[in-house]
């Protein structure tokens, strides 16, 4: 990439995120948008703007995410919102504290550097000189100034030991103070129970369950609800609710015709058969009322099969004492692993209750599974990313595509293709794969939502580091190194090495597209609302259908964090070898924090709430990236026969002591509830009876209290009433 084209796609970024701003600081104060920019305050019972203004300073918002407290965003977003924020400012700081010592150090050595002529080295494929010269590009092979570039890695290393455990124990404290809270939380009520072993005849599994229990616990069990196989109720009662939908659309559609016409109105009707295309014509609301007095005597009907009938080997065991409950979690029951396996409850809105009920070495064997279809799918994946690099380089595209040479060598198209193509290629395949990974996640037996998402994460993480930054990078001499790895494998990390700098203008102009397009695509929201108000306009008829179009679910862990940890991950590799990127870094970072800041406080709404369990797997990867950079730059100094390379050997073992030392410390506490924690005192006594309907399934409750058998089936403790 020459520098007209790095400078087209810088300012082009740019001059889009300035657009996206102003439109933003415009429509956000539009009446009619307020549900896209607001929604979270909006569901808070809030008023959307602060101060009733709707004629403020455009940049507003900018003062407002900057004066905001770490208390504002757990009161709005959560916990695990306020972690996500330690882990940006965690991140920004070590790019900060890194880049203070490194720019202008690493700058002035290398740009004093005479070596650039008679270096083959590049940063940017040898025709980006002026980058060239602020790189290691520009330092001769042997060179004493390659000291500075050395301790300058050490000096990076230090700094993120420092600031990611002063975070994991702010983290650590924030936890704490979240699960000591005096507000009564069914899950810290609860545990999970699985591998339930065969019921002895005479016994029903609720009985099983209860007198298990009650001799281990008898002063603070209260009571237990059996998982039962919900697929056949889930069914009908999806279709009930759907009707139900469908009915308030046509009632909203009568009052309409009624509002706008005669005072009779129009009675809508629809046809009965398939997609409403065929059969017979009736009157919308007579027919969906049928249908739901059908179903809902249906599912009544099922509710108690399955209740009696469809117990499965799991259930939920609820303790009166919270102390109790934390304890249970974390102490082992059986004498045997695969029987009586006792976890924390989830939250009851987290709960994958399909997942309840996979057996011990079945969920292992699916692990197991899920694992290989991960690798097949990292390495299948790697070769299209690996040549769509190959073939978006121009020089690669004119050798193997001859008859575009005419085209290509225009300097306008060549400008455009090379600013956009690599990074638009690359953005694209890489938002076609979440999806599949939180389905493989779920695969494995997790029993909760916020897990999966964890999972799922973790798996893109790897995606992401493996296919875009190490794929990216070797991509990007692809034809002219498989023959060099084929003869020698042991060159894979020499190699790496070697590539790194002739794809430094790549990560940069990749670096400044998620955050100038990316964080003003997300902040302006103009994709949701044009979605919106077409919905608006042409779809939804009732209060529930504008609902679902504008509500904004949460902020997308699962793509974010490791959408953040790539950058992270490309900036600490090439911040010693380019320091040039860690501005673009610092400004990636910069953005998020404060655009993200305004979008937890007024628009994205948590889905779940973890109490920073995802911490952990952040900083685990917050190491991971920085082991990388480490064996990253001992493989270029190999590459640039410095003498006193070996002196770079003990960071990566650093690294993995740091790592092991700060599981050791903190992890525990991040998997089960300390007890010290559970202990402290709650503002009222629990309602235990409304803790347990919490975790009842929707397809189970009734809305019929006054059925004494369904009833009966819910919460008596009898061979012939529940089994829940």
């Amino acid at each position: 990439m020459d520098f007209s084209s790095f400078l087209t796609s810088l300012g082009t970024s740019f001059i889009i995120f300035i657009v996206l701003m102003l439109l933003f600081a415009w429509l956000s104060t539009r009446q009619g948008n307020v549900v896209v920019y607001y929604p979270n305050r909006i569901l808070k019972g809030l008023e959307p703007w602060e101060g009733r203004s709707r004629t403020r300073n455009p940049l507003a918002w900018i003062r407002e995410a900057l004066s905001s407290s770490e208390q504002d965003v757990i009161n709005m977003s959560g916990i695990d919102t306020a972690v996500y924020f330690v882990f940006l400012s965690t991140v920004l700081g070590i790019l900060v504290l890194s880049g203070v010592v490194l720019l202008p150090v690493l700058l002035s050595v290398a740009a004093t550097e005479d070596g650039a002529k008679t270096n083959s080295k590049t940063t940017s494929k040898g025709t980006f000189s002026d980058l060239d010269k602020l790189s290691m590009a520009n330092i001769e092979e042997k060179s004493p100034r390659l000291w500075a570039f050395l301790i300058a890695t050490y000096w990076v290393s230090v700094v993120t030991y420092f600031l990611s455990w002063k975070a994991y124990k702010h983290v650590s404290a924030l936890r704490a103070n979240a699960l000591m809270s005096s507000e009564v939380k069914p899950e810290q009520f609860a545990v999970l129970v699985r591998d339930l072993p065969n019921v002895t005849p005479g016994q029903t599994r609720k009985e099983q369950v209860d007198s298990y229990f009650k001799s281990i616990y008898p002063e603070t069990f209260y009571r237990s609800m059996v998982v039962t196989n919900n697929k056949e109720v889930d069914k009908i009662w999806g279709e009930l609710e759907g009707y139900k939908k469908k009915l308030a659309r046509a009632e909203a559609i009568y009052a309409e015709s009624m509002k706008n016409g005669s005072s009779e109105g129009t009675r809508p009707t629809n046809k009965t058969g398939f997609l409403g295309l065929c059969g017979k014509k009736v009157d919308s609301i007579e027919y969906y009322n049928e249908k739901i007095n059908e179903l809902t005597q249906k599912l009544e009907a099922e509710q108690k099969v399955t209740l009696r009938e469809k117990q499965q080997g799991s259930a939920l065991v609820l303790f009166t004492s919270r102390v109790t409950a934390a304890l249970a979690a974390q102490s082992i029951h059986a004498q045997m692993v695969d029987r009586w396996t006792v976890m924390e409850a989830p939250e009851p809105r987290q709960l994958i209750w399909s997942n309840l009920t996979i057996k011990f070495f079945e969920r292992i064997i699916r692990q197991y599974i899920v694992y290989v279809v991960v690798f097949l799918t990292i390495v299948f994946y790697m070769i299209p990313i690996g040549i769509i690099s190959a073939f978006t380089t121009l020089q690669n595209l004119k050798k193997l595509l001859p008859f575009l040479k005419p085209i290509l060598d225009q300097d306008a198209i060549k400008t455009v293709l090379e600013a956009y193509l690599p990074q638009l290629a690359l953005i694209i395949f890489l938002a076609l794969l979440p999806k599949f990974l939180l389905f493989l996640s779920k695969t494995e037996g997790i029993p909760s939502g916020s897990h999966a998402v964890r999972a799922a994460s973790g798996k893109y993480f790897y995606f992401t580091v493996l296919n875009v930054f190490i794929g990216v990078t070797i991509g990007g001499t692809l034809f002219s190194t498989l023959k060099t790895i084929e003869n020698d494998p042991n060159t894979l990390v020499p190699l790496l090495a070697k590539s790194l700098p002739g794809n430094a203008t790549f990560f940069l102009t990749f670096v400044a597209l998620k955050f100038f397009v990316g964080f003003g695509l997300e902040l302006s929201r103009v994709v949701p609302l044009i979605i919106y108000h077409l919905k608006r306009k042409y779809l939804c008829k009732s209060e529930a259908e504008l609902k679902e179009a504008w509500f904004p679910g949460d902020l997308g862990y699962g793509t974010r964090v490791p959408g953040d940890m790539l950058i992270i991950t490309i900036v600490l590799c090439y911040s010693v070898i380019a320091p040039v990127i860690i501005p673009f870094g610092v400004l990636y970072f910069a953005l998020g924090w404060l655009i993200l800041r305004n979008q937890a406080l007024k628009v994205y709404v948590p889905s779940y709430e973890s109490y920073g369990r995802m911490w952990p797997h952040m900083h685990t990867r917050i190491i991971g990236a920085l082991m990388l950079y480490q064996v990253t730059m001992l493989g270029y100094f190999t590459v640039m026969k410095f003498y006193y390379t070996a002196i770079l050997i003990p960071l990566p073992i650093l690294s993995l002591l740091f790592f092991y030392v700060c599981r050791k410390k903190f992890y525990k506490a991040f998997c089960h509830t300390a007890l010290e924690v559970a202990t402290e005192e709650l503002k009222e006594t629990p309602h235990m009876e409304q803790v347990f309907k919490s975790f009842i399934p929707p397809s189970l409750s009734s809305e019929k209290q006054e059925d004494e058998q369904f009833e009966d089936a819910l919460s008596q403790v009898s061979r012939t009433g529940s089994y829940v």
